[in-house]
């Protein structure tokens, strides 16, 4: 059980380290400012979240398997709860939303939602 978890926890932290690595070279190559748009926050929520929406659907994989689709969806809908609650208001200030801010906050969520997938699939092949 604990394997799967520190797996699926490493992957994402890595993946995650190196796009944000990427993501801070690219805004220091275009000369733009590295933490604004709250990137910080971004990539740190979706990977709590990332991490919270895996470990509700492994516990819950044996009982409640013919539901976890659900489940996943339950999670995105919190995301993007999350999403408009503290991001959407500080990105909507000056009237639109610009290029930088959406991928401050798209590229870590695509990111996690790739790999929840890959990783839920893998779960539901396992547990049929």
């Amino acid at each position: 059980m604990t394997k799967y978890f520190i797996g699926f926890y490493l992957k994402l932290f890595f993946i995650l380290f190196v796009a944000f690595s990427i993501h801070l070279l690219v805004l220091n190559y275009l000369k733009k400012p590295l933490f604004e748009n709250r990137i910080i926050l971004a990539y740190v929520l979706n990977f709590i979240l990332a991490v919270t929406i895996y470990h509700s659907l492994f516990l819950l994989r044996k009982k409640y398997l013919d539901i976890l689709g659900f489940v996943f969806m339950g999670g995105s809908l919190i995301k993007f709860f999350l999403f408009f609650l503290f991001f959407f208001p500080v990105y909507r200030k000056n009237g639109n939303i610009d290029l930088l801010e959406a991928t401050s906050f798209l590229v870590p969520y695509l990111l996690c939602l790739i790999i929840e997938i890959l990783y839920l699939s893998k779960l539901l092949n396992k547990a049929t």
